[in-house]
């Protein structure tokens, strides 16, 4: 009688899973409610005069203990400054391949030049795609990496900036990813690539 008692007592744990609220969400075909503190893709912010935040320390490269950024510094232009301090970074490279997104680059800016952003969709074929520069990293400027995701998600133009509501105090002006539809995957590279051996 036990037997058929534990029986009905799991069969009855089954029927009431099968009428309670799915708690999985059926991505990328509905939108991914990220956290506010989610570690995404990196994101080189400015000063709302322009003027980009990063000062060359190369403090999130010390930090990064996966040793997956690269920042060269040059001397600032006073006349035609591209960051508020002395120096600015001249070259910003990560290695996305590299990166374990533990965010201690963030913690170490002392400017808050860096920051971990929303986009988690970084998929793609060829390793140098992976090596995001300065130019892809940075919120406006135009035909960066944030603003052609931006533009593939919604459908629009590629702009320059963004202009929807923010989470974060640090990212403002970076929205998260709207994921309303798929994610449109690039073409796969074809046999006479560079990497065919040919």
């Amino acid at each position: 009688m036990s037997s058929i008692a534990a029986l009905a007592q799991g069969l009855g744990i089954t029927l009431k899973a099968l009428f309670s609220k799915p708690v999985t969400i059926p991505y990328p075909d509905a939108p991914v409610a990220l956290k506010p503190r989610f570690h995404g893709r990196h994101v080189l912010t400015r000063h709302p005069n322009g003027l980009e935040k990063c000062i060359g320390c190369s403090l999130c490269a010390a930090a990064c203990p996966a040793y997956a950024i690269y920042v060269e510094a040059a001397e600032n232009d006073p006349a035609h400054p591209v960051s508020a301090g002395e120096r600015y970074a001249s070259v910003y490279e990560i290695n996305m391949l590299r990166c374990i997104f533990c965010g201690l680059c963030e913690e170490a800016c002392p400017t808050g030049a860096v920051v971990m952003g929303y986009d988690f969709e970084l998929a793609d074929y060829r390793y140098s795609d992976f090596v995001y520069g300065k130019g892809d990293m940075l919120v406006d400027v135009q035909g960066s990496k944030p603003q052609r995701r931006e533009a593939q998600y919604t459908g629009q133009d590629i702009k320059k900036g963004y202009a929807l509501p923010y989470v974060r105090p640090e990212l403002e002006g970076v929205q998260p990813p709207l994921l309303k539809k798929p994610r449109q995957v690039a073409p796969k590279p074809q046999a006479d690539d560079e990497h065919s051996g040919h």
